[in-house]
């Protein structure tokens, strides 16, 4: 955790939850030990949605739907959702989980390599999340810059890595000290790149949320 357990807690406690059929895909996935995103990130994400009311929204990271689903409850309901998924056991589960939610015309589910999918893309949306594998979001950006509209949202979770983000990379496990560089190399993207203003916060796993100016 990057801040208290306890505070997180604390925080989390005050929360006014989700529908049950989010509870249950939510619950399933922990289970599972599939990633969910966690309960500071969900309530971030209700508020930048309700704030940003995004008319198109594209995900990068599916797993099993929950997020896109979150998002659908909480999106304006002329908003639709591209969500990019490619791990295969998953992709039936989230599709199957749109089905019962009675989104699958809001929600598109695209199968595949984020990277070549991304590239193949047209148009722009309002508002992105990142939350897909670490190690990859800094090759996802040239694409994600052309792909969000001006004064869009684009919202990158897992950013700290539990802390080890602020250690040097001799300190972090071998295995690990390619994402670990990556994900450095992607912060200072975010906050240099000059179409970008971007905020850093140490939410969830840490988050960044950057707007492109206009």
């Amino acid at each position: 955790m990057i801040i208290d357990e306890r505070m997180a807690a604390f925080i989390d406690s005050f929360d006014k939850g989700n529908t049950p059929f989010l509870d249950e895909i939510e619950r399933s996935a922990r289970e599972a030990q599939v990633p969910v995103i966690r309960r500071s990130m969900q309530g971030l994400l209700k508020f930048l949605l309700e704030l940003a009311k995004p008319k198109s929204i594209l995900e990068v990271g599916s797993a099993v739907g929950f997020s896109a689903l979150l998002m659908s409850e909480y999106a304006p309901e002329d908003c639709r959702i591209t969500t990019i998924e490619k791990y295969e056991k998953r992709i039936p589960v989230a599709r199957e989980n749109f089905r019962r939610a009675g989104q699958e015309e809001r929600i598109t589910l695209l199968e595949g390599d984020a990277t070549e999918i991304l590239k193949a893309l047209e148009g722009s949306f309002d508002f992105i999340f990142m939350d897909a594998a670490k190690g990859q979001y800094i090759h996802f950006l040239p694409d994600i810059l052309r792909l969000l509209a001006p004064g869009g949202l684009l919202v990158s979770d897992n950013v700290l890595q539990d802390g080890d983000i602020m250690e040097s990379r001799f300190a972090v496990t071998r295995r690990n000290r390619t994402i670990h560089a990556r994900m450095r190399e992607y912060l200072y993207e975010l906050k240099h790149q000059p179409q970008l203003e971007t905020v850093i916060l140490p939410v969830g796993d840490g988050v960044t949320l950057s707007v492109k100016k206009r």
